[in-house]
């Protein structure tokens, strides 16, 4: 059997509390009733859960065939300009780590870091200083520690970035948000299945097929101006993009088995579902 590509959202949803659920400890019973396959647990604002709340979720989410990863808080510094602030980025990724391992989860999601008051070389070297920095403190770990390609231009985050923050260390790989890259590139990244492929393949290219093969992605629609990234959409927006269904056909023609989370604004597990079935036909029809 081949490889298959696996979705889920990233938080709960309108959906998951419409339905009267109210606890994370009920979203991997709920998400495999609706035929997902992953959760991502949101750890923006910082780790609140207690150990025994997030080893019971982690136990839901094995019972369940949940595939789990969390991104880590939002406050991570990785190219900050005060030393103290990025340095405390390590314990924050550490903690992280922790809350993954309770979790079940195989990958933790890193933002790559600002380039607002440096330029982007200062900001690559000092994120790279961090990474060397949190690589020799976390040592060996089975949990992909993932760096995300961002949407604002001021950010680092292209995938060329993203990409040379990962030879840093094997236990770094790349997280490729499409919807970020096409903010940033207003709205021209992918037109087509052939632009979704090129990501896979420089991927691959530069740090090797497995990388490419076992992906974790974001995928959402994002309003985007000349700065990149505004607001995260639903699904029923017509005018921002990007649309899955080419990326569903380059997943497909690559014979990649990614895993994505959808970030879309409340309605990220009815989005995933849709970009499941997508995905489903997209196998189907190349079979045929």
């Amino acid at each position: 059997m081949k490889d298959i590509a696996t979705f889920g959202p990233g938080g709960n949803g309108e959906w998951f509390y419409a339905e009267g659920k109210k606890s994370t400890l009920q979203s991997p019973g709920w998400l495999r009733e609706k035929e997902l396959d992953a959760f991502e647990y949101e750890a923006g604002n910082g780790i609140s859960g207690s150990e025994a709340t997030l080893r019971a979720i982690g136990e839901k989410a094995r019972e369940h065939g949940i595939l789990m990863s969390l991104h880590t808080p939002y406050f991570i510094s990785l190219s900050g300009v005060e030393e103290e602030k990025r340095l405390k980025s390590i314990d924050y990724i550490q903690k992280s780590l922790w809350a993954a391992e309770l979790l079940g989860a195989d990958t933790i999601v890193i933002h790559s870091g600002s380039a607002a008051k440096i330029t982007r070389e200062e900001a690559m070297a000092l994120s790279k200083d961090t990474l060397s920095r949190v690589a020799e403190a976390v040592g060996k770990t089975s949990i992909r520690l993932g760096i995300e390609t961002m949407g604002k231009v001021n950010q680092l985050g292209t995938l060329a970035e993203v990409i040379e923050q990962c030879k840093v260390s094997p236990i770094y790989s790349p997280v490729v948000d499409f919807g970020h890259l096409n903010a940033r590139n207003i709205g021209a990244a992918f037109p087509d299945a052939d632009s979704y492929r090129r990501v896979f393949d420089e991927i691959g290219t530069s740090l090797g097929d497995d990388f490419a093969k076992s992906l974790h992605c974001h995928f959402s629609k994002i309003e985007y101006t000349g700065a990149g990234e505004k607001k995260h959409l639903t699904f029923e927006d017509m005018q921002y993009g990007p649309f899955f269904e080419p990326l569903a056909e380059a997943i497909v023609r690559e014979g990649v088995a990614p895993r994505i989370i959808c970030e879309s604004a409340g309605t990220q597990a009815e989005d995933a579902l849709f970009m499941k079935n997508a995905y489903l036909a997209a196998r189907e029809s190349m079979d045929a």
